[in-house]
């Protein structure tokens, strides 16, 4: 998995989904990060040290491509902006659902 900067990441992301839109799906995880990159240790061994902030782990997969980021605490509104206009350019292929009212609903209302 290729760590990235932020910006970065929001540009591979926008590659990965003009790819991925005429094949196949994608999918971005957040998960909360607390810095480690080692699991927890054995009985009788000292703990890691929690972290004072934690930060938050980016994760986008497209079949055998992988991306990620951490984004730290200061950086989150300027990366959720980021994200939220690459969501509002990439979300033109979806469909629209038709509802369907029911007799039930048409005859109370």
């Amino acid at each position: 998995m290729v760590l990235l900067d932020n910006s970065l990441f929001i540009i591979r992301l926008e590659k990965l989904a003009s790819s991925a839109k005429s094949t196949s799906s994608f999918t971005v995880t957040f998960k909360r990060y607390n810095g480690h990159d080692r699991p927890k240790p054995r009985e009788g061994k000292p703990a890691l040290p929690e972290p004072e902030e934690y930060m938050c782990l980016m994760r986008a997969q497209s079949k055998s491509k992988k991306i990620s980021t951490v984004v730290k605490h200061e950086d989150v509104p300027k990366m959720m902006a980021m994200y939220a206009q690459f969501m509002k350019s990439n979300m033109d292929g979806l469909k629209r659902v038709k509802k369907v009212k029911s007799k039930a609903k048409a005859a109370k209302g």
